[in-house]
């Protein structure tokens, strides 16, 4: 048996607190028992008892026996995953239409016009970032290739075209729909050839090594990684952007001369 801490500490997946996940594992281990055995059996305080055995019952977690003295019997935890797992995926649908709803909304106008107005008196300068974690980099790519308009061009490693061509298939397919040329350079190898030649359908893909990883779109953005991704947490990945046009337009000559070449 895995020891009591561990298993309480996994429940924490579950939404549980400390008091909830004591009270079902030691409910669990019973079957059925009155709130006094459970707070006996778990170090739950009774006073807590009555209400944390409430709550588990509302998620879904234990039933309530009707009798004297009140008794409770748990739901098995494949149920009971089979329970978290549908409000999770509820939850998430609500989310989603409440998000879709701001669409178009006089609220979401009004936040785009404050950003406007508020990009505009930025100095070109100040328009650098830092980008920290892998995922919240793909998801900064992600949006600098559903906003380009004509051009995105990437310089990634064998293991990097893999990640990104799973992680931004769908942005690439929606940019080339819009007419966006998509240029990809990278060490093409028996990983990730299929995955390239899947990826040829939406962008123009060459065999080459730069040893550099970054994303340029529309001759005005970049985003570069600092650091060579192999053995590289991907929690440590740190890309930085910029927005100047003049940096960018430097950047692009030296890559078109390089691209014409290979």
């Amino acid at each position: 048996m895995l020891a009591q801490k561990k298993i309480t500490d996994e429940l924490k997946r579950f939404d549980l607190n400390s008091y909830q996940a004591k009270l079902w594992v030691a409910l669990l281990s019973r079957g059925v028992a009155t709130a006094g055995e459970l707070s006996d059996i778990s170090n739950v305080p009774r006073s807590r008892a009555y209400d944390v055995l409430e709550s588990l019952e509302k998620k879904g977690f234990i039933i309530m026996k009707i009798g004297k003295p009140i008794k409770y019997i748990a739901v098995s935890p494949s149920e009971v995953i089979k329970r978290v797992k549908n409000k999770i995926e509820d939850d998430a649908k609500q989310e989603i239409v409440n998000v879709e709803s701001l669409r178009g909304s006089e609220v979401l106008n009004e936040l785009e016009q404050l950003h406007l107005h508020g990009v505009e008196k930025i100095d070109a300068t100040e328009l650098t970032a830092s980008i920290k974690g892998r995922n919240n980099l793909y998801n900064h790519l992600a949006e600098l290739i559903d906003k380009a308009q004509e051009r995105v061009i990437i310089s990634t490693t064998s293991n990097g075209l893999i990640r990104k061509g799973d992680a931004l298939k769908k942005n690439f397919h929606n940019a080339k729909k819009r007419g966006v040329q998509i240029q990809i350079v990278a060490p093409l190898n028996n990983d990730n050839k299929e995955l390239a030649k899947e990826l040829g359908t939406f962008a123009e893909i060459k065999d080459a090594d730069f040893n550099s990883r970054f994303l340029m779109a529309d001759g005005e953005k970049i985003t570069f990684m600092l650091a060579d991704d192999k053995e590289l947490n991907a929690n440590y990945d740190t890309g930085v952007h910029v927005n100047s046009p003049f940096f960018v337009g430097s950047v692009e000559s030296m890559f078109n001369d390089k691209w014409r070449k290979l």
